[in-house]
This record gives C-alpha cells, sequence and structure tokens, in this order.
C-alpha cells in the first residue's frame, strides 16, 4: 500500500490530439504511462494525478479518457489542471467511480496524511502576471484553504497539498500560496503543469522551508510514476 503521484496525461481518446507535436517522447505516451503503471501499482496503492487530465471540451466526451484511468489498478486522487475543460459538476464527478475521487474544497486521506489541493494559478511573481490573473490566482488561495480547513476539521495533523500549477516561480517562495502551505505545516506539495526544459531548471524533488516540493508531469519523469511514500 503505497502513495504515487504523476501528472499531465493529455489524453484525447475521444479525439484527435495528438502530443507528438511536442515531440518523439510523446508518441503514444499513453501507452508508456499504461506500461510502467502496471509495473508498479497495484489495487491497494493510490496515485496522486495533478491536473491536465483529458483535453475533452465536456463530461461526455472526457468519459473514455476517465474510464482509461480507471481501468488501471489502485486508487486515484486528482486536482483540476488549466485543460480539463470537461470537469464541471464535482458531485458528478465524484460519484462517477469508486475508486477515483476529484479535489475541489475538500480533501481525502490516504493512510494518517490529508491530501487537499487546488488547480493554482500563474503566481504574482511571473512577467506576465495581470489583473485577470489576480482575481483567478485570489480564488484558488481561497479554495486551497477550504480544502485544508476541511482537512483540520475532520482532526487532521499531516498534509500533502496537490496542484496543478506550482506555487511559485524559479522557486521564489514568498508568495500568498506558500506562506498558506507553510502556515498549516504541509509536508509535501505535488505540482505539474511544467514541460520540457522545465525538468533541467526545476529538480523532481526539492526541499524548501521544511515542505517538499515534488514536480511530477509524465514527460519530466519518463512517462512512469514516481513513489511518494510507503
Amino acid at each position: 500500500m503505497a502513495l504515487f503521484a504523476i501528472s499531465d496525461f493529455h489524453l484525447a481518446l475521444s479525439g484527435d490530439k495528438p502530443m507528438d507535436i511536442f515531440g518523439q517522447h510523446w508518441h503514444m505516451h499513453h501507452e508508456k504511462i499504461k506500461i510502467n503503471w502496471l509495473n508498479l501499482i497495484n489495487k491497494d496503492d493510490t496515485v496522486l494525478i495533478a491536473g491536465d487530465i483529458s483535453w475533452s471540451m465536456s463530461i461526455e466526451d472526457g468519459l473514455k479518457d476517465l474510464e482509461w484511468i480507471h481501468n488501471l489498478p489502485g486508487r486515484k486522487i486528482f486536482v483540476k489542471g488549466n485543460h480539463d475543460y470537461f470537469w464541471t459538476s464535482i458531485n458528478k464527478l465524484n460519484n462517477l467511480y469508486e475508486d477515483m475521487k476529484f479535489i475541489q474544497n475538500n480533501f481525502f486521506s490516504y493512510k494518517q496524511f490529508a491530501i487537499c489541493g487546488t488547480r493554482g494559478w500563474n503566481n504574482p511573481d511571473s512577467d506576465d502576471f495581470s489583473s485577470h490573473d489576480e482575481k483567478i490566482y485570489k480564488r484558488e488561495i481561497i479554495r486551497l484553504k477550504l480544502s485544508l480547513d476541511d482537512a483540520k476539521r475532520n482532526g487532521y495533523k499531516q498534509i500533502i497539498v496537490m496542484m496543478h500549477f506550482p506555487p511559485f516561480t524559479d522557486f521564489k517562495l514568498d508568495n500568498e500560496m506558500t506562506k498558506l502551505i507553510k502556515e498549516y505545516k504541509v509536508e509535501k506539495v505535488i505540482y505539474g503543469h511544467l514541460h520540457g526544459v522545465a525538468k533541467e531548471k526545476y529538480p523532481i524533488e526539492k526541499l524548501n522551508s521544511e515542505v517538499t516540493y515534488i514536480l511530477t508531469s509524465c514527460d519530466c519523469i519518463n512517462f512512469t510514476p514516481i513513489k511518494i511514500m510507503d
């Protein structure tokens, strides 16, 4: 019974959205994920999936992608990515499959840990941060706090946060999101969104101020779920 993480599947099983336009390593990437998943993960394990699950624009189109994930072994917990337009009713999503749970202002548990999270957004120290970004960013802070507060109300003291966007730019940690993470004594932050050369700039795992930040974009981890803990 172990905890794994991976993100940015960018599935398009019901449409035509080839990912190999971003490089040959993306060719048939879903098959690479499946093979590696089956080699590592069994039905008693839990996998955190940090967004950008499917390219589908509606839940009806996205069901084929979700069914593909459902058919992989293990329990799966998701947060929303910036491309997950199929993600609408959280209640509908959480009623689809017993083994797949979606975080939005709530949390789920793994052993003694609360798994909290939100999508996140562009960070205030980004060069192109706008007034529009600020509105979304503040809303995402509220959503993360609601998730964290829900865990605290239920007695959880150990917390893992999962986000799609990294809560920093270039590991600049002085912003509202990282302060909230520190305030709630979060132990690990799982994030995705970054691709390509990101793995050269952002190490897969980095410890900052007693918080371990772990990058899980599938192309940065060779399309292989990484173990977070036993």
